[in-house]
């Protein structure tokens, strides 16, 4: 009721990359995220599938750049 008078809170509840984000309705827990052209979509079960395969690929990216700078850096001191 209250969402529907003075419309939603939404607060970022999970970041799955730097530009895909999922967002959650504070007062009546509407649930929402980015789709591939950043428009905001309800958080169905494909796109939780969604953001989980690219959470997990984006963190492996980012493990692999962080390994790569460190390995960069020993090298430089070496």
């Amino acid at each position: 009721m209250f969402c529907k008078l003075f419309g939603h809170k939404y607060e970022i509840s999970r970041s799955v990359t730097y530009y895909v984000k999922e967002y959650k309705c504070c007062k009546c827990n509407k649930q929402l995220t980015t789709n591939s052209k950043g428009y905001l979509v309800d958080l169905t079960p494909k796109y939780k599938e969604i953001n989980s395969i690219l959470s997990k690929m984006h963190n492996k990216k980012q493990a692999r750049l962080r390994r790569e700078e460190l390995l960069i850096a020993y090298k430089m001191t070496s």
